[in-house]
């Protein structure tokens, strides 16, 4: 009898875990800063990871309109690419995966995560949950319990791999276990599994579990 377990399911954030769109996110939000005369290091700190009105409902001053000030921000999303690049291993990586395993969740657009994920090289993935198809976005776990719900897989059978604090929180409550890409710390973050960017995971043939947190090279 066979009595392997079934390999888990990967659940993908996209801005700074699969690609590094940092530039152009800075140009944007650093545009929508002076507009409204915002410290712009505190308006791209809140807005990393989370929903584009999320940022807006928080910044914008008080009798503005919240929704044609997103429009304007989606509208910049969509069409500038400039600087938008993989991160490394991230293409050979989705490349060695089947359409059934993975999932993209993002708290961007639908057009903004197809524009950018081609943009950057990648693949495009069968299941897609960006920030129009959940009520509640990161860290709600909403848009990973749909992916998982599309890929037929308990959220416990799913690995998340997330940069920011409102994804990785998103994960955890979502049930699966949490892999952090890049630098970020908080305490959410202690003993979880951590890589750097994908090209150690490509050179061990998939995801490998330490014992205990994996140091960022």
């Amino acid at each position: 009898m066979n009595t392997s377990q079934p390999k888990p399911a990967l659940l993908f954030d996209m801005d700074g875990t699969l690609l590094d769109s940092t530039p152009l996110v800075e140009k944007i939000w650093g545009d929508f800063a002076d507009r409204h005369g915002h410290d712009v290091g505190a308006v791209i700190a809140f807005a990393h990871g989370r929903p584009t009105r999320a940022t807006v409902a928080q910044f914008l001053p008080s009798g503005l309109d919240v929704d044609a000030e997103v429009e304007r921000v989606a509208t910049a999303e969509a069409t500038e690419t400039q600087g938008i690049q993989a991160l490394p291993g991230a293409r050979e990586y989705l490349d060695g995966l089947t359409p059934d395993e993975w999932a993209v969740v993002t708290s961007a657009t639908r057009a903004v995560a197809t524009i950018r994920m081609a943009t950057a090289g990648l693949p495009s993935p069968r299941v897609l949950v960006a920030a129009d198809d959940v009520e509640h976005g990161k860290p709600s776990p909403e848009g990973y319990l749909r992916a998982a719900q599309a890929l037929l897989r308990d959220p416990a059978e799913c690995v998340v791999f997330e940069d920011a604090g409102p994804g990785i929180a998103a994960g955890l409550r979502s049930g699966a276990q949490v892999v952090v890409v890049g630098s970020y710390r908080s305490d959410a973050t202690e003993g979880l599994v951590r890589i750097s960017d994908f090209l150690d995971l490509v050179s061990a043939g998939g995801v490998a579990w330490p014992a205990k947190e994996r140091a960022v090279r």
